[in-house]
């Protein structure tokens, strides 16, 4: 099998080779940034008729961890077309970030749709560097379909800790490698120098829960599950949240001073994914 991909990787290569030439002088990227939007606002309405479900499951769990200011301070870290507005609960403050400008004007359209959150603003910036977000500003952070084609998810996951308040929480729905050795991650293999081009960097054999294991979370709860779309390369899926640890029950006590402290380790835990 492992001799097989890098033939097959040819022929791709071949097949789609006007595709790979415009990449190599420059001309694809933009043309990519540009149309990537309308795709992504199909593939979305179609994965959350698929999903809606577990997405409502899921992020229901955001009402309860309003800040001070009795609202939800939320990001949405590559927030794309807007597509889990309609998710989220009253009473919420979004304030998305996407590297691709081109989504604004459908991310304009969401929330027009969506008028029982208020939208705050639109940040142009990558994941790995959210400097226009103060630290611990944020109550929650949202990652759906992102971490996948970022350029190092280490240093997102970084950002999106620095950005959280203590106690806050990462909600996460990403696509991950088939199971090596299997048929499948054989074709991820062969289609992924492609499928990067077309999915605006998107990589198929990605390891994320990895990612998440090492990224020092206090708590994670996650769930795998079969991909939505049985005709796109993309593989199984896990959803989830992960928990900002407090910095130190010393200061947990100063800030809530009612509270009983049990010992948190900063082994990640794996849970049926439920709410609080």
């Amino acid at each position: 099998m492992d001799v097989l991909v890098p033939l097959l990787q040819l022929l791709v290569l071949l097949l789609t080779l006007p595709l790979h030439l415009m990449a190599l002088l420059g001309c694809w990227q933009p043309l990519c940034k540009t149309y990537f939007p309308y795709l992504m606002a199909v593939l979305t309405s179609k994965s959350n008729r698929k999903m809606e479900g577990k997405k409502r499951e899921l992020f229901s769990q955001i009402k309860g961890l309003t800040g001070a200011s009795g609202k939800v301070d939320l990001l949405e870290l590559g927030c794309g077309t807007g597509a889990n507005f309609q998710f989220y609960p009253p009473g919420c403050r979004v304030t998305c970030l996407d590297p691709n400008p081109h989504f604004e004007k459908f991310l304009t359209k969401s929330m027009a749709e969506n008028r029982h959150l208020q939208y705050e603003r639109f940040v142009v910036a990558p994941g790995e560097d959210m400097r226009q977000l103060a630290d611990g500003s944020m109550d929650v952070v949202v990652c759906t379909l992102v971490l996948c084609s970022v350029q190092s998810p280490r240093k997102v996951l970084q950002e999106v800790k620095r950005v959280l308040r203590p106690g806050g929480v990462l909600f996460f729905w990403e696509h991950v490698t088939e199971p090596h050795g299997s048929w499948a991650f054989m074709w991820q293999q062969v289609l992924e120098p492609t499928w990067k081009h077309i999915g605006d960097g998107c990589c198929l054999t990605r390891e994320t829960w990895k990612d998440l294991e090492n990224a020092q979370f206090s708590e994670v709860q996650m769930e795998r599950q079969p991909p939505p779309f049985k005709w796109l390369p993309v593989g199984p899926h896990i959803m989830g949240k992960a928990v900002k640890l407090f910095p130190s029950p010393k200061a947990l006590i100063c800030s809530f001073p009612s509270l009983q402290l049990e010992r948190v380790t900063h082994q990640p835990t794996y849970l049926p994914l439920r709410g609080t």
